[in-house]
């Protein structure tokens, strides 16, 4: 199963459908799987008490305001699925609270990403384990404890689940990518892990792909100059498309072992590549061969091998040979 690449355009679209229309044709170039959006419905999932993640600007006095400035309608999420029904791309959101559940159960989802805040709301996971549909599963502020009694619950319920190894850091530094993660979750939970990325460099998603991550979650901003809380953990439009062309090529790597014990197909470079033995200077009949008198010189197969110079040393020259030449068995005994 190759890797599932999510785009994650979250809030980017700043509550513009249209910016959001816009996203959408162009991730669709990029060769992602998926592109993942947030649904958010404010008196669901919030209140006016909540503090700001990153007080990003003064334009809304909590963070209540600004979840409600990007929410859209119902019809308005049928629209951005439709847009990306039709560039065949998977449309993918979050949902915050149970209302939002019902919303795009509506809309129509094959799957549920459950963001890093909501994995001990377990109410909004009975929510989704009622529609059925698979869970792919952030770990990002939670220990192993709090994982496990999420697990638990999701296999009572005969949820099919994934797990993201996560960091809730924007923009996340390199000693907090926990890459190590990704195969303790394997080993852990015996499911399909991912890697849910908040660094904004494309190195730490083929890094995790390459540790065994099978499914690849990243934010995208058209711009890093762009507004909004996650600009700083975003990938451009480019930086998206030589992500994907480079997780590709990695996943052709990793199911084409290389035989280390079979390097037959070498044949013909190895015959050029590597070298023969040749004296370093001139020389005369019944020299005793010493190291300071033997060079290797390509190509392979014109003399002694290289390889085994040691059988040489102390071997006499049968006649006189000159600064360059090849050294054979016949010039020595």
């Amino acid at each position: 199963m190759s890797v599932k690449l999510i785009a994650e355009i979250g809030q980017a679209h700043n509550g513009s459908l249209h910016k959001a229309h816009d996203y959408i044709e162009a991730i669709a170039t990029t060769g992602v799987n998926a592109i993942k959006f947030q649904t958010h419905i404010a008196e669901a999932e919030s209140s006016i008490y909540e503090p700001f993640r990153v007080k990003f600007t003064d334009k809304y006095a909590t963070r209540f305001d600004y979840w409600k400035a990007m929410q859209f309608t119902l019809e308005q999420w049928q629209e951005l699925k439709a847009h990306c029904d039709d560039v065949q791309i998977e449309f993918m959101s979050s949902p915050f609270s149970n209302a939002a559940v019902d919303l795009l159960e509506e809309v129509g989802v094959a799957c549920y990403k459950i963001g890093s805040g909501e994995v001990n709301n377990f109410l909004l996971l009975e929510k989704i384990a009622q529609t059925s549909k698979p869970v792919i599963l952030s770990s990002g502020m939670s220990s192993y404890e709090e994982l496990d009694k999420t697990v638990d619950f999701l296999k009572s319920k005969e949820v099919v689940f994934s797990i993201m190894q996560c960091t809730t850091a924007y923009p996340t530094q390199p000693e907090q990518y926990g890459l190590n993660v990704i195969q303790e979750l394997k080993a852990r939970y015996g499911v399909r892990v991912g890697f849910s990325d908040h660094s904004a460099r494309a190195e730490t998603a083929i890094a995790a792909v390459a540790l065994g991550a099978e499914i690849l979650e990243f934010h995208t901003v058209f711009s890093k100059n762009d507004f909004g809380p996650d600009v700083s953990s975003s990938l451009t439009i480019n930086e998206i498309k030589a992500l994907t062309e480079a997780v590709r090529n990695i996943e052709k790597a990793l199911i084409s072992p290389v035989d280390k014990f079979d390097n037959s197909k070498f044949a013909e470079l190895k015959s050029i590549f590597e070298k023969s033995l040749s004296i370093n200077k001139d020389l005369k009949a019944g020299h005793a061969i010493q190291f300071s008198d033997l060079e290797a010189k390509k190509p392979a197969n014109k003399g002694i091998p290289a390889s085994i110079f040691k059988e040489v040393i102390g071997k006499r020259l049968v006649k006189d040979m000159k600064q360059w030449d090849f050294l054979t068995e016949d010039d020595i005994k």
